[in-house]
């Protein structure tokens, strides 16, 4: 079993930026390696009444990455296997970048779809600001 948490939240203005962690840590004899490393990893975020959206995702070597329309070119994704770590770094925050984000460990063919993702977190809470 592999549980993810994810913290860097909060409140920014409009233009701002924010950094978001999403740190793995493993129970039992669970294999860090198994449960972490050989997979790619993504960033969801969802608001009330809507579905949780795609934000960014990360392979499993960092080779590849990929991006929702509505981020791609201000927000980054990136890892640090040796701290069993994926981030998220926001710039140019805008007013419907608000939500709740939720980082999870990507098991499907897909980069988008969240029915490809498991291990979700608990979700971060980021609010932009005018």
């Amino acid at each position: 079993q592999v549980r993810l948490v994810e913290s860097g939240g909060g409140v920014a203005e409009t233009g701002g930026s924010l950094r978001l962690s999403c740190v793995a840590s493993v129970t039992g004899h669970t294999d860090i390696i198994r449960a972490w490393k050989v997979y790619g990893l993504g960033w969801f975020r969802q608001v009330p009444g809507k579905a949780r959206e795609f934000v960014a995702a990360i392979s499993r070597d960092s080779a590849i990455t990929r991006y929702g329309d509505d981020v791609r070119g201000r927000f980054r994704v990136s890892r640090d296997d040796a701290k069993s770590t994926v981030f998220l770094e926001m710039n140019d925050l805008q007013l419907w970048d608000t939500g709740i984000y939720y980082c999870a460990r990507r098991f499907g063919d897909t980069w988008t779809d969240l029915n490809d993702y498991d291990s979700w977190g608990q979700g971060t809470q980021v609010t932009v600001s005018s």
